[in-house]
């Protein structure tokens, strides 16, 4: 590989292990400053904070904060310990910690998109402290975020309906940082082979008599190529937060900007019409993009946020978030004509975007109890408005240039094809706006023991599309749905918290693709509700903390037939997941898990393909991540994450083999005068393994691979 300066590295490994020695040597000799008990305790405490990795429980939508045990759902978070200590660049990345969930790309780009339970959530409807349309919309730096919460299901009425028509199978919400009880002042270090290198720091305080006011500053910077032949990356966030608490009134307020860079991204491949087999899968570290792709996202955010105890028992809260994007990318494609060869079509496509969202919600929960029963009342509303302009130019027209997958060369940059808008100063294609009115009561019974939550939220959704080429307003949506949600929890004894639930998802209509082969492009479908149950059981086993769960769920689905995208049947995922977290032993913590699903096709009205299982999506997903405290000062950890077999083709003739991935570290706490230094090294995809990692596209049979093998060194000291 050749990197800038004209410098050829031949052997990656050898340098990698140098390095990884050095770090080594160099804790080695640092515990001779920790000999006495007062150092000891530093490490331990050091070695403690980086231990609080996985919450259970998080925020509930419109429920507000609860533990897990209270609410008919599955939540969990993972929290900034997880972050600091894997190192995940990004959201992607850190999710593979989760059994239900896997990372797969858009078409073309870096936009990472996440299969949960079987279902997509889009990028753009990755929620930012419970506001959709304000996070970064195509890849989020972990860095900027306390805790990342995974609630599975449907979610229409908790969250109201993501903007982007996705979500159906589970929801992300981003905390951002805050200043916490304790300053904090941490710097960090980090590089990921090839030759990506970076810092972040991270520093809060609290001020006033009563420390009623916090600041929270932290960003982080990085870039050069990673594991992937030539594939460059860039990555600046920063990100700001002060909050007041002043008796009664608490407030915030969240600001950050992240800027990445994505240079030759390996991005997925398409299977072309007729194949019959799946290719091989190239080498674990080959390129098959051509250097001239590339996307560049920028992103200024926020929210500010407010709550007032207007009684004991009486809270109302309110928030408002704006996102200020923009982006632009040559997005490259390769459709492989003969699965043997390799021999493939290559394809160009530039595109320049905005985004201007605004989002907000505020409402009033009010708990009363008499006579023994409990009532939890929330009472709001939300609102969220998005306009995106964009143009493209399918550079070089629709033939494409002569590729392929194995033996890739460079070609030169396609000249302009077919151009839809204006590439300078683009047009809006799409105005969006969701308002809803949501009201719920929890009731509870027997001190508690038992809590029924019933609630509706209607939804107005209006979408307006817009023609490319002449800028007037070519389609519209303008209705109502009213989405209920019907939950019970029953916790027979201290530990043990049995829930159902009957929730309806709510999703904007898919938009017919810009395809050649589509004959009606940007046409935009109305809302479709999907409809979940799900029943499970929660339970803490000393340390252990046991979670189970057996849904239904069932989606419209949307596809191209004949030339023509619409809406075609449904897809119904019938799925059991398990989840076990906590300590196994002293000094010896498990986060691990599985799914099951069994996501079929029905009512399509094409008997190919009618009762067929579901492309896209997995049989099984497991996981399991281990670590061992060997020392007080040293940790050991491991992961497998396995996924099963899946179908390509909705006709079920192409199947992916499953696949399994080991990964490797270490975590050792050391002092440097009296700060504690904590060194880490993971080394992901220890055995370099080749494979396809997912095939699910709700478009056309793809195929994304999944990365080479990957070292990643960091060093924090805490001052």
């Amino acid at each position: 590989m050749t990197i800038q300066g004209g410098i050829e590295v031949t052997n990656r490994l050898p340098a990698c292990l140098r390095l990884t020695a050095a770090i080594s040597a160099l804790a080695m000799a640092l515990p001779a400053h920790a000999q006495q008990a007062a150092d000891e305790e530093i490490i331990v405490t050091a070695q403690r904070g980086n231990q609080s990795q996985v919450t259970l429980g998080g925020s509930v939508g419109v429920l507000g904060d609860k533990p897990a045990e209270d609410v008919p759902f599955t939540i969990k978070s993972y929290n900034a310990a997880l972050i600091l200590n894997q190192q995940p660049q990004t959201l992607g990345q850190l999710l593979e910690n989760d059994p239900s969930v896997r990372t797969t790309y858009g078409f073309g780009n870096a936009a990472e998109q996440f299969v949960i339970r079987g279902f997509v959530l889009a990028g753009d409807d990755v929620a930012y402290d419970g506001l959709y349309g304000v996070a970064p919309r195509q890849i989020v730096a972990p860095e900027l975020y306390e805790s990342v919460q995974v609630l599975n299901g449907a979610s229409a009425f908790l969250n109201g309906a993501a903007p982007g028509g996705s979500g159906l199978g589970g929801s992300v919400n981003l905390i951002p940082k805050r200043a916490g009880a304790d300053d904090l002042q941490r710097l960090t270090l980090n590089y990921t082979s090839d030759a990506h290198i970076g810092g972040a720091f991270d520093v809060a305080r609290r001020f006033g008599d009563a420390r009623q006011t916090g600041l929270r500053l932290n960003g982080a910077a990085r870039r050069g190529d990673v594991s992937i032949d030539d594939e460059f990356r860039s990555t600046y966030v920063i990100g700001g937060a002060l909050d007041h608490q002043a008796g009664d009134l608490r407030l915030s307020l969240d600001l950050a900007y992240q800027r990445v860079k994505v240079r030759q991204l390996r991005h997925k491949v398409t299977l072309g019409a007729g194949l019959t087999s799946v290719p091989r899968v190239p080498g674990a570290d080959h390129n098959f993009a051509q250097p001239f792709t590339f996307s560049t996202l920028r992103d200024v955010f926020g929210m500010l946020k407010a709550e007032y105890d207007i009684a004991d028992n009486m809270l109302a809260y309110a928030s408002i978030g704006a996102r200020d994007g923009s982006e632009d990318g040559i997005y490259g494609g390769l459709t492989v004509n003969n699965a043997l060869t390799g021999a493939a079509t290559g394809s160009a496509l530039f595109v320049p975007r905005t985004d201007n969202n605004e989002a907000a919600n505020a409402g009033v929960r009010i708990r009363l109890a008499a006579g023994g029963i409990s009532h939890e009342f929330n009472i709001g509303g939300s609102g969220i408005r998005q306009i995106n302009r964009n143009a493209y130019d399918f550079l070089g027209g629709f033939a494409g240039f002569a590729t392929n997958l194995y033996s890739t060369v460079d070609v030169p940059l396609p000249g302009t094809g077919f151009v839809g808008g204006d590439l300078n100063d683009p047009n809006p294609v799409s105005r969006t706006r969701l308002w809803s009115a949501f009201a719920s009561d929890t009731i509870g019974l027997w001190d508690d023991r038992v809590l029924a939550t019933v609630g509706l939220r209607l939804q107005k959704v209006n979408s307006k599309g817009y023609d490319y080429f002449t800028t007037l307003q070519s389609s519209e949506y303008d209705e109502s749905a009213v989405t209920p949600v019907v939950g019970l929890v029953v916790k027979p004894v201290d530990g043990i918290s049995l829930f159902a639930n009957r929730i309806e998802g709510l999703s904007q209509g898919p938009t017919a693709p810009n395809d050649p082969a589509i004959i009606n492009p940007g046409e935009v479908f109305p809302p479709t509700k999907s409809t979940q149950y799900e029943i499970g059981g929660k339970f803490a086993l000393g340390a252990l903390n046991l979670g189970v769960a057996a849904f239904q769920t069932e989606q419209p689905s949307g596809y191209a037939v004949g030339g023509v995208f619409g809406l075609f049947g449904e897809q119904r995922n019938r799925g059991i997941e398990l989840n076990l977290e906590g300590e196994l032993v002293a000094g010896l913590r498990l986060i691990a898990g599985g799914s099951l699903n069994d996501a079929t096709l029905r009512d399509t009205g094409i008997a190919a393909i009618d009762g067929n299982e579901a492309p896209g999506v997995p049989d099984y997903l497991v996981n399991a991540n281990l670590e061992w405290d060997v020392l007080p000062a040293l940790t050991l950890t491991g992961r497998v994450v396995r996924t099963g077999e899946q179908w390509i083709d909705r006709a079920n003739t192409l199947e992916l083999s499953g696949w399994t991935r080991f990964d490797l570290g270490a975590r050792y706490v050391a002092l440097v005068g009296d700060k504690p230094v904590t060194l880490r090294v993971n080394v992901d995809n220890v055995a370099n393994k080749r494979y396809w990692a997912s095939a699910f596209d709700i478009f056309s049979p793809q195929l994304l691979q999944g990365a080479p093998r990957t070292f990643k060194l960091s060093a924090s000291v805490d001052f």
